[in-house]
């Protein structure tokens, strides 16, 4: 994947580096088998994007996964509580 800029709502290393070992482990749990293709950060930095600007989730900048697969994780994460 390219490097793409940083929006100012970015998790920062640090921030990453205390969410990251849930996310995999819930990845881990939820994947059944099947090879994750998405990057667990970037739903993030995409969530809160969409958190700090108040935009709709279909406007989600094109640079960030779809707006689906950040819906999806985002209602998933919320049903489940993570």
């Amino acid at each position: 994947m390219t490097e793409r800029r940083r929006y100012p709502s970015d998790l920062k290393d640090d921030q990453w580096e205390l969410i990251e070992p849930m996310l995999l482990e819930w990845r881990r749990v939820r994947a059944e088998g099947r090879e994750p293709t998405t990057d667990l950060r970037e739903v993030v930095n995409a969530i809160l994007y969409v958190a700090r600007t108040g935009i709709a989730w279909r406007y989600l900048p094109h640079d960030l996964p779809p707006h689906t697969t950040v819906y999806g994780y985002f209602k998933e994460w919320e049903r489940d509580g993570t």
